[in-house]
């Protein structure tokens, strides 16, 4: 039961700039939605107008949106844009990027294209260089560039910052300790106008890497006087544990010599073999078992790891059946996935350039080496640059492209291509896109190429024709028109950029499996944290006073995820520093 208390009524009745602050849990969101009913109810905004409500992860988005819908009616919610940072700058830049830009035609540059446009670029600089200039002269809008493009939109078009504010008198700013120096630039373009609530736990900052500023809500109270309100570490989320206690236990130190009854710290011995992750996966099964007999009704468990690398080896651990020498058997657990998508998405355009071409051999054939050069050069995803093998065999793919078939020797993975084009065009397609994307999935499984291997590998990580029901309407709707899948890579395109926009207002139910840092703004049943060994560590050993800092932010981050009960592990022979 959310309490009105006396502090949260005044703010319902501020007209001020606000700064909400509060654990997580504490109730910021909540009391936020509430003051947006109160300001409809006293009709504060005019026709046409509406409240903004700003956050960075679409999971966070989904949630809102679900919380708002049991707070405030359905034609209030129409007078409330829940969006996210990048959803809503992309919609300024895609009708007025024109006006800062040469080009007038603004497109965007997907993340994993993008990785591998820039591949041979290290340097920060000249990549921030060639980010600018795509879009300065090409029309081709970088992710990273959406605030820093959308400020510098709003700072020369009075008229069009005066339509913003107009149309968005009031904007709440989510996660606004995470803002970087180009998004505090955009959100002060926005206050010179809107009236803005700033939603923001110190606590919660863990995204330094990406240019979270401790600085930052200094810089808001001191650029807008803002009505202060501190909810502390109030607790809703997991009312009636001790999680939130361990929490902020964390962050002094102070867990070391308590004992809690919501949240277990276990020492597990480190196996080899069948046995690897052998105490994680058991302790699955006592998760399920526990909320079942609490019967909690379409329950949610998170499995929550500090690297990418060890989710997918405990992906691979839970979707294996293992056999022990006394007979006993662990079962397959069916489980998701939050992987990042820059190897599965130019895997799915490679396949669905291989599902539209495939009666054209030699389109087909140069497609293929384009596709699997940025394959190799990009599926690494972000900054990161290819490892110098990678970069060599995409130049190979590079330099073959529109070449004329040649007699006499050529290399492997060209040779391996063609292969792979021959397979393809003889395959009978049967007019369901889940067995057609299979059928040239597993033709690149097969290949003595590891480079095409891989791409078949990623794929697998994909689940668009799983989870896709849009993308798979779309590509049986392209076989019924023309009895091939003509148009397939722009419906993959098209459906790989709709996730990073569109916030899927489904809960996470079952087992889901990520990485903490992309745990955060999301929320579960029972959370179960693990770290590995020897690598994939919380915190590395011998790591700075500030990466200590930041891995405590991030494990106080995962604990508070839960609402009923948290279990976190780390090896007996070398236990965590953040822990013991």
């Amino acid at each position: 039961m959310f309490e009105l208390t006396e502090n949260r009524k005044k703010l319902l009745e501020s007209i001020e700039h606000l700064l909400v602050l509060g654990g997580p849990g504490s109730g910021k969101t909540t009391i936020a939605l509430l003051k947006a009913q109160k300001e409809i109810l006293n009709s504060f905004l005019k026709p046409k107008q509406r409240i903004l409500f700003l956050s960075f992860a679409r999971s966070t988005i989904a949630r809102v949106i679900q919380q708002a819908k049991q707070i405030i009616t359905n034609e209030q919610l129409k007078e409330i844009r829940i969006e996210t940072y990048h959803g809503f700058t992309w919609s300024l830049l895609k009708s007025h990027g024109y006006l800062i830009s040469f080009n007038r035609n603004i497109s965007l540059l997907p993340p994993p294209e993008a990785t591998s446009i820039l591949a041979e670029i290290e340097n920060l600089s000249e990549r921030a260089f060639e980010k600018n200039r795509l879009f300065d002269f090409d029309g081709i809008l970088h992710f990273d560039l959406f605030a820093e493009k959308a400020a510098l939109l709003l700072s020369k078009s009075q008229k069009l910052a005066s339509i913003i504010s107009d149309t968005y008198p009031i904007i709440i700013l989510d996660e606004f300790q995470d803002t970087n120096n180009k998004e505090w630039e955009f959100i002060q373009e926005l206050g010179k106008r809107s009236r803005l609530i700033a939603l923001a736990d110190a606590e919660q900052r863990i995204y330094e890497f990406r240019g979270a500023d401790p600085a930052r809500i200094g810089q808001f109270i001191t650029k807008y006087n803002p009505e202060q309100f501190d909810f502390g570490t109030e607790n809703n989320r997991s009312l009636g544990t001790d999680i939130t206690t361990f929490g902020n236990d964390l962050l002094v130190g102070s867990h070391k010599t308590k004992k809690y009854k919501h949240v277990k710290l276990l020492q597990y011995m480190v196996m080899k073999g069948t046995a690897l992750h052998l105490e994680l996966k058991s302790q699955v099964f006592i998760g399920m078992n526990y909320l079942r007999k609490s019967n909690v009704s379409d329950w949610s468990l998170a499995i929550l790891v500090p690297t990418k690398q060890l989710m997918l080896d405990v992906s691979n651990y839970l979707a294996t059946e293992q056999v022990f020498k006394s007979f006993k058997k662990l079962p397959i657990l069916t489980h998701e996935v939050a992987l990042d998508t820059a190897g599965p998405s130019l895997a799915a355009i490679i396949i669905a350039g291989l599902l539209e071409s495939v009666n054209a051999p030699l389109n087909a054939f140069n497609y293929l080496l384009n596709n699997l050069s940025a394959h190799m050069r990009g599926r690494n995803g972000g900054d990161k640059t290819p490892s110098k093998a990678n970069l060599a065999a995409s130049k190979i793919l590079d330099s073959y492209v529109n070449t004329p078939i040649e007699k006499g020797k050529q290399p492997k993975l060209i040779l391996e291509c063609r292969k792979v084009i021959n397979l393809c065009s003889v395959l009978n397609f049967t007019g369901d896109p889940g067995k057609d994307w299979l059928m040239i999935r597993d033709i690149l499984l097969a290949s003595n190429s590891k480079e095409i291997q891989t791409v078949g590998e990623d794929a697998k990580y994909l689940r668009l024709l799983n989870k896709g029901a849009i993308l798979r309407g779309q590509l049986g709707e392209l076989w019924r028109t023309n009895a091939t899948y003509l148009g397939a890579v722009n419906s993959v395109r098209n459906a790989l950029l709709q996730e990073h926009f569109n916030a899927s207002t489904r809960d996470y139910k079952g087992i889901q499996l990520m990485t903490i840092h992309k745990s955060k703004g999301k929320e579960f049943d029972y959370v179960i944290i693990y770290e590995g060994a020897y690598n994939n560590r919380y915190v590395w050993t011998g790591g700075t006073e500030n990466e200590l800092a930041q891995s405590t932010l991030a494990m106080r981050v995962a604990v508070t995820r839960a609402k009923k009960s948290v279990v976190i592990l780390t090896p007996k022979n070398n236990p965590s520093p953040l822990l013991f």
